[in-house]
């Protein structure tokens, strides 16, 4: 099988989770997000005409920022992000084919777990990093848990119910990597009112951490 794609480098460990967004907004709500600072961006497949948003922003974007898709539940679908030019797979779950799939094409990878099975099966199945979902129901004590049974140095997002406001808790606990949705984008919203959150949160990520070099 071929070798796990690994996590990105990036400043600040940051995806921007645009669920329910249209082709029309995307490009303009991602040049408010990329200014502020974030590097990475995940549609949702669940949103409207996704994959057309996921090409818009892979050409918009180019490699100032790692695009993807998130809710992927198939194959046939990490096929057809890749042909949109999208980089990054994110699925709420541990699926082998889904993640093999995604391995195979060279995608960075980011399955949804919530317990010791299921991320040590990821791992297995060739995760670049792990997305905890709900991390809000198990918190950075949770998250502790569950990797001192892990690999170290395996990179753990927390997301779901999580915000800006959760930084300096999570960064206690050693975790600096996280996906944010509903805190940060609604359907419908200005790219103005994103550009407000999203300086608000780079502004808490970087009280909270030690942001990369370039």
């Amino acid at each position: 099988m071929k070798a796990a794609s690994p996590w990105p480098r990036l400043r600040r460990d940051l995806v921007a989770i645009l669920r329910g967004i249209a082709p029309t907004e995307v490009e303009a709500v991602a040049a408010a997000l990329a200014e502020a600072g974030f590097e990475a961006i995940e549609v949702p497949l669940n949103s409207p005409d996704p994959f057309d948003s996921i090409e818009r922003l892979s050409r918009f974007l180019g490699t100032e920022a790692v695009v993807g898709a998130g809710t992927v539940l198939d194959p046939e679908d990490v096929d057809r992000l890749c042909d949109a030019g999208g980089r990054l797979m994110v699925s709420p779950n541990v699926d082998e084919a889904v993640l093999r799939r995604a391995v195979g094409r060279g995608l960075v990878t980011l399955p949804g777990v919530f317990t010791a099975t299921e991320a040590l099966s990821a791992l297995r199945f060739g995760a670049s990093a792990l997305k905890v979902f709900p991390a809000s129901a198990l918190g950075p004590a949770g998250l502790a848990a569950i990797r001192t049974v892990l690999p170290e140095g395996t990179v753990m997002g927390a997301v779901g119910g999580v915000s800006e406001a959760d930084f300096a808790a999570y960064a206690a606990a050693g975790f600096r990597c996280f996906g944010l949705g509903s805190s940060l984008y609604k359907p419908g919203d200005a790219p103005e009112a994103v550009a407000v959150k999203a300086r608000a949160v780079i502004a808490a990520y970087d009280a909270a951490f030690t942001v990369r070099a370039r």
